[in-house]
């Protein structure tokens, strides 16, 4: 059901906002070590150096903020890249940005030998914005030009190239492979603050940013005729858009590596809430894709307890239905 009225969407806004708070408490209390509420408040107002203390401090609560940062980001990419390609399946993941990240990563571990924080957020840049310029090339060839299944297929293809790649360079360098498999596998497990606020400041400006534009996504969701008709420069207003995934998108991947399905998923449960206004599209979008995440990673930590699950394998466990759904509904629309 769509909230019509502002007032609902303001409401709503302030419920998603309170129950990722929640969310955020329970990625901090829970665990396989027994921890409390109490605990938890005692940990930031009266820290005493017990076990459970440092691990709610050093373990939990930077895990719980990677989450949040994460999933809002890779929920606005997705919505972004949504509406740019008026593809449906259209995320991160799914045209291969976050398998160019990927790759760029291993590439820096395996053949640069960096293990700069800094180092690694450039080299996800740079894979993403190869990825997506690819996929976009590959996707324009033709008589038809650009079109929604041309994109798809594109960055099924690339993903595909880069995730060969990235197994090759791993199985030539078996060390490496140690260091940066439960990483590919999607996770914000193992990861401090340091991770976070290395890639911060490049998601701040992604969020902001999305927020800033997204009037002009509702004048080129119209299409792009009657946008140019109405004064919009869409090559500018596309390229923003452009850079501004892969600002989100591999900021995502540098610290938590390709987690997929959130961006696809979370703009469709967004839109089905707020209806198609990128206003209130983008603020959702972060909210619920920080919820999702933050609830998938408190669900990977009991689903082979003691051992956890990395958070990607939860993920695809929940979109990878939602994708065939999503799939179907649109091929049989055509």
């Amino acid at each position: 059901m769509v909230l019509k009225h502002t007032s609902l969407k303001w409401l709503g806004l302030i419920a998603a906002f309170i129950l990722l708070l929640v969310l955020m408490g329970a990625s901090i209390v829970f665990g396989y070590t027994d921890t409390t509420i109490r605990m938890a408040i005692d940990t930031f107002t009266n820290f005493n150096g017990s076990n459970e203390h440092i691990i709610i401090e050093s373990v939990r609560l930077p895990r719980a903020l990677i989450a949040a940062a994460v999933g809002a980001s890779l929920g606005v990419s997705g919505a972004l890249l949504q509406t740019l390609t008026k593809n449906p399946l259209a995320s991160p993941d799914i045209f291969g940005v976050n398998a160019g990240a990927g790759m760029m990563v291993v590439i820096a571990v395996t053949i640069l030998k960096v293990d700069s924080i800094q180092a690694f957020t450039w080299m996800a840049f740079l894979g993403a914005a190869a990825a997506a310029i690819g996929v976009y090339a590959i996707g324009s060839f033709g008589r038809e030009g650009l079109t929604p299944m041309k994109l798809t297929l594109a960055g099924a293809a690339l993903a595909a190239m880069f995730a060969s790649f990235t197994q090759g360079l791993l199985v030539l360098n078996e060390a490496a492979l140690e260091q940066v498999l439960f990483w590919l596998a999607g996770s914000v497990a193992g990861r401090d603050l340091d991770n976070l606020i290395a890639v911060l400041p490049y998601l701040a400006v992604g969020l902001v940013g999305s927020l800033l534009i997204a009037g002009k996504m509702n004048v080129l969701s119209m299409g792009e005729d009657v946008a140019k008709g109405l004064g919009l420069n869409t090559a500018l207003v596309k390229i923003g858009v452009g850079i501004l995934v892969i600002l989100l998108a591999g900021g995502a991947v540098a610290v938590a590596g390709p987690i997929g399905f959130i961006g696809i998923v979370i703009p469709h449960v967004t839109r089905s809430i707020v209806g198609i206004d990128h206003r209130w599209v983008i603020p959702y979008a972060a909210l619920l894709g920080a919820m999702l995440l933050l609830a998938a990673d408190i669900g990977s930590r009991y689903l082979l307890m003691p051992q956890e699950v990395p958070v990607g394998v939860t993920t695809a466990i929940i979109g990878t239905p939602f994708f065939i759904y999503i799939a179907r509904r649109g091929f049989n629309s055509r």
